[in-house]
C-alpha cells in the first residue's frame, strides 16, 4: 500500500482531536453534499459516512478521513477537498461490507489520485 493510500485513512494532524462530528454538514469544494451519519477514529482506517439526502437520491457515501481539509465546530461543518462530481462517481456505498479492508482498498484506489499531500 502506498504512503498516500495509507494517509488517506488517517485524520490530518490538526483534525485528530475534532471529537464527535456526527450530524455535521459536509461541504465539497463546489457545494453541500449532505450530513455525517458516522465518523470513525480507528487507527489507520478512519472515515466518515455521509448521508447525501436528496442530492444523490438518499444514498450514502464513504469518504476517507484524509480528504477532510477542515472542520468548523461552531458552524458544525466539515469541508472535503473533493468536488461533488468526484464524490458522486465514487464506488457505491455497500452497507454490508463498508467496514471491511477490501472495500476500503477499492475506495483507496479511486480516491488516491485526488489526495494532495
Amino acid at each position: 500500500m502506498s504512503t498516500v493510500t495509507t494517509r488517506m485513512w488517517v485524520w490530518r494532524s490538526d483534525l485528530v482531536d475534532t471529537g464527535s462530528i456526527g450530524g455535521f454538514d459536509v461541504e465539497a469544494t463546489d457545494g453541500s453534499i449532505g450530513k455525517i451519519d458516522e465518523a470513525t477514529h480507528d487507527v489507520g482506517s478512519s472515515y466518515i459516512v455521509v448521508d447525501t439526502g436528496p442530492w444523490i437520491l438518499g444514498k450514502k457515501v464513504l469518504l476517507p478521513a484524509g480528504v477532510i481539509e477542515r472542520v468548523d465546530r461552531d458552524d458544525e461543518m466539515a469541508y472535503v477537498g473533493l468536488t461533488k462530481e468526484q464524490i458522486k462517481n465514487a464506488p457505491e456505498f455497500d452497507e454490508a461490507t463498508y467496514r471491511d479492508a477490501a472495500y476500503r482498498s477499492s475506495l483507496g484506489d479511486y480516491y488516491t489520485p485526488y489526495i494532495d499531500r
